[in-house]
C-alpha cells in the first residue's frame, strides 16, 4: 500500500473529508480534498441549488486524475476524496492507473440527511441530496472497490478502511 492513491467516495454528507483527512494523517500521506478542484463554476452552480451534470463533473475529474497523476510520478502516495458517484467516473480515475484504490463510504439516506443538516458552511444545498442518491450507481464486486459502512466513528471508520487495506 506504500504507493497507492486511496480515493475516498462516497454521497455529498457521508464524511469523505473527515475520514480523508484522518486516514491521510494516520498514514503519513498527501491529502486532497475533491472540492477543491472544482472550477469556479461548478462551486456556483451547486451552491445556487443546481446538481452538477455529467459534462459540469468533467474538467473537476480531470483535475483530479492529474493530481493522482503527479503523485505517482513522485512516488508519493496519498489520499483523495471524490464523489465518485458513477461507475464511468470511477473507471476515468483508475485508467491506467493501477496504484489507485477505492474507498466508498457507504450510508442510507437518512443518516446523510442528519448530518448535512447539521453542517454549516458549505455550498453544498442538503436539499440536492436526493440528486446525489440519483446518480450513484454503486460500486458492483468486480470493481473491487472497498466498501465500509458509515455507522462508526470516523476513528473507527479509518481503523477498518487500514485493517482492510493492510
Amino acid at each position: 500500500m506504500d504507493k497507492s492513491i486511496i480515493v475516498v467516495m462516497g454521497v455529498s454528507g457521508s464524511g469523505k473529508t473527515t475520514v480523508g483527512a484522518m486516514l491521510a494523517g494516520r498514514l503519513h500521506w498527501v491529502y486532497a480534498e475533491a472540492d477543491d478542484f472544482h472550477p469556479l463554476a461548478n462551486i456556483e452552480k451547486m451552491a445556487a441549488g443546481h446538481p452538477l451534470t455529467d459534462e459540469d463533473r468533467k474538467p473537476w475529474l480531470a483535475a483530479i486524475g492529474a493530481w493522482i497523476d503527479k503523485q505517482i510520478e513522485a512516488g508519493q502516495p496519498g489520499v483523495v476524496t471524490c464523489s465518485a458517484l458513477k461507475r464511468a467516473y470511477r473507471d476515468e480515475l483508475r485508467a491506467g492507473r493501477p496504484e489507485v484504490r477505492l474507498v466508498y463510504l457507504h450510508g442510507d439516506r437518512d443518516l446523510i440527511a442528519a448530518r448535512l443538516a447539521s453542517r454549516h458552511g458549505h455550498f453544498f444545498h442538503a436539499d440536492m441530496l436526493d440528486t446525489q442518491f440519483r446518480d450513484l450507481e454503486e460500486p458492483t464486486p468486480e470493481e473491487q472497490v472497498l466498501v465500509v459502512p458509515i455507522s462508526g466513528t470516523p476513528a473507527e471508520i479509518v481503523a477498518e478502511i487500514l485493517a482492510d487495506l493492510g
